[in-house]
């Protein structure tokens, strides 16, 4: 599947559950905060869509018929995909939580759960996200594949740039230090580090590593 580049025009939220009624809760709460919605029943036409548009944040919801969304996620991460994902579940456990994490998801939030949560939680994630997509990250080189990191993922590797252990980073960003190690682990995948000498070479350099690279692990 092709990269796909942040967005920079209208403020799209996709949605993409099998119940209509959250579907439709949820897009009547985002467009009331000034977002437009799309919503989806399933996975694949999900991912045709994107095809056309990239969004500013996704909504996902794990338990999707045939194709679930961790299906989804993994496709997502394929893709290289840097628009936040918040995903949802009603049937939710830690081992799925860092499941999901690991697949590249920003956030996780069990159901049920107030419309206005989720709203504030998109709200967040769009800010930051456009705030950081295309500028550089404090203290670093002007690195190829900057544009491939979930906003997340650069707060991470920042921190972890500028010396803080695990521990430190996920107590200065209010994450355990589990999570940062799987941001890290993310961190290194997409742009192509061997270890964490290798991470810092490219990510102070100016130049880093082309995208072909990164994506070829070459």
């Amino acid at each position: 599947m092709g990269q796909i580049h942040p967005f920079p025009g209208d403020a799209y939220v996709f949605i993409v559950d099998d119940d209509k009624l959250v579907t439709d809760t949820l897009a009547l709460v985002l467009r009331l905060e000034g977002f437009a919605t799309q919503g989806f029943g399933d996975g694949p036409a999900f991912l045709e869509a994107l095809r056309l548009k990239a969004p500013a944040c996704v909504i996902l919801d794990l338990q999707l018929p045939g194709y679930s969304g961790l299906d989804v996620l993994r496709d997502l991460a394929e893709m290289c995909f840097g628009p936040p994902v918040i995903v949802m579940s009603g049937h939710s456990d830690i081992p799925t939580a860092v499941t999901a994490m690991k697949c590249g998801a920003l956030d996780f939030i069990e159901k049920p759960f107030a419309a206005s949560v989720m709203a504030d939680r998109v709200r967040e994630a769009v800010l930051v996200y456009r705030r950081t997509a295309d500028g550089p990250i404090p203290g670093l080189g002007d690195f190829a594949g900057r544009h491939l990191l979930t906003s997340r993922e650069r707060e991470v590797l920042g921190h972890v740039a500028s010396g803080a252990s695990n521990k430190e980073a996920g107590r200065r960003l209010g994450i355990s230090p589990r999570t940062v190690e799987v941001h890290r682990a993310r961190i290194m995948s997409k742009l192509g580090a061997k270890n964490a000498a290798d991470l810092m070479r490219i990510v102070l350099s100016k130049e880093g590593r082309s995208p072909r690279s990164v994506a070829t692990g070459s």
